[in-house]
């Protein structure tokens, strides 16, 4: 029995760099509602957040940059390398997370919650949960993601893997087990199968390819079975400045979620767009050149948008190819206004922003809600 009235909760952890987040997007996919407790845990000590001023009282202004934001690469360094200072940071952090995460569930309509969290079986979320999915990989291979993806030193991967509990203490507590040291399509059939295997679940429906007539638009999000359409569907409409693969897509996957803009049989636009951290971004976002901009780009975006509501996203970010920037009374008429990343106000906004931001390229800003989950706490 569900200890939340109407919810499944998975806690879904694992040791770094294993693939956790990953697994909660592809969950995202099936229908969950995810929540990823670690990047909660950074917006707490973001500037003029609740956890800000304790952690500079408790370890010194020296970790603040140019911008006197706390640098999370100094604290990391820190924390890690002394158990008893990583332990007055979680003493810090997890409980203002703890409210966050509860909030979250509680605004949750989906019926189903993956909490993503490093320290799930040492926190009270494990108090929460139902089921407890463990994502397992060899040590080989988190080593070299924590190079390729966070750049760092084989040395330095390793001190962070092994100041973290063992691996084999959260294995021991799994209700699932996800191995992911192969392919993406095995990873996903792997949690397809644990969902599946989840008590009956209430799965709200997908949007879904329907008949329509000619010269009427519809909208089909796009599934993992579909990346050879969506890999073609990319290539032909950035007219191959984006050459993409099935493969390409599938990796993809594991960051984004996927819409199709058909115009009867014919597919004429696409929207990739990824949720984190309360922030969707769309990142890809082609329409055929010969199709109304003014019908098309409405019915992406609000479509994105609607399901973005759905993950209680605080802002949209758009960063549309060279040819979509100049219709400035499209962009208006749908909420949207032209922005630079440090106009944004928001750490965490500024963040994703000038993640996603390609070099000489534009950025389309409008905010979705105006109660932060933070805000409340």
């Amino acid at each position: 029995m569900s200890k939340r009235q109407g919810k499944t909760i998975i806690g879904l952890t694992g040791n770094i760099a294993t693939g956790k987040s990953v697994v909660r997007r592809m969950l995202e996919h099936l229908g969950a509602y995810t929540i990823d407790a670690d990047t909660l845990a950074h917006r707490v000590i973001a500037k003029n957040a609740p956890g800000y001023k304790r952690v500079l009282d408790m370890f010194g202004s020296w970790l603040l940059d140019e911008d006197e934001q706390i640098n999370r690469s100094k604290l990391g360094k820190l924390v890690f390398s002394d158990s008893d200072a990583l332990g007055r940071l979680e003493a810090i952090i997890h409980p203002y997370v703890g409210q966050a995460v509860d909030l979250l569930i509680r605004r949750a309509s989906q019926p189903v919650v993956a909490i993503e969290a490093i320290k799930l079986l040492e926190s009270n979320l494990y108090n929460e949960c139902d089921s407890i999915w463990v994502v397992d990989a060899p040590e080989q291979i988190q080593i070299e993601r924590l190079v390729r993806k966070r750049g760092l030193s084989h040395e330095e991967a390793r001190q962070r893997i092994h100041a973290q509990a063992p691996q084999a203490e959260k294995l021991a507590a799994a209700n699932v087990v996800i191995k992911n040291n192969g392919s993406y399509d095995d990873l996903w059939k792997q949690i397809v199968e644990g969902w599946q295997a989840l008590a009956p679940i209430k799965q709200t429906a997908p949007l879904v390819e329907a008949e329509t007539k000619p010269g009427e638009f519809s909208l089909q999000r796009g599934r993992p079975r579909d990346s050879q359409k969506i890999a073609a569907l990319i290539t032909r409409l950035s007219k191959g400045k984006r050459a993409m693969s099935a493969d390409d897509v599938m990796e993809a996957f594991g960051d984004k979620a996927y819409l199709i803009l058909r115009m009867g049989d014919e597919p004429v636009g696409v929207a990739g767009w990824q949720v984190e951290n309360l922030v969707a971004r769309t990142s890809d976002l082609y329409i055929d050149a010969q199709i109304a901009i003014d019908k098309a780009l409405p019915l992406l975006l609000q479509e994105v948008e609607e399901a973005s509501n759905s993950l209680q996203c605080e802002v949209s970010l758009v960063f549309p190819p060279i040819d979509l920037v100049g219709f400035d009374s499209v962009w208006k008429n749908i909420g949207y206004s032209r922005r630079s990343p440090e106009s944004l106000g928001s750490q965490a906004w500024m963040e994703a922003a000038n993640e996603s931001m390609p070099r000489g390229g534009a950025l389309f800003f409008k905010q979705l809600r105006a109660d932060r989950v933070l805000r409340p706490i």
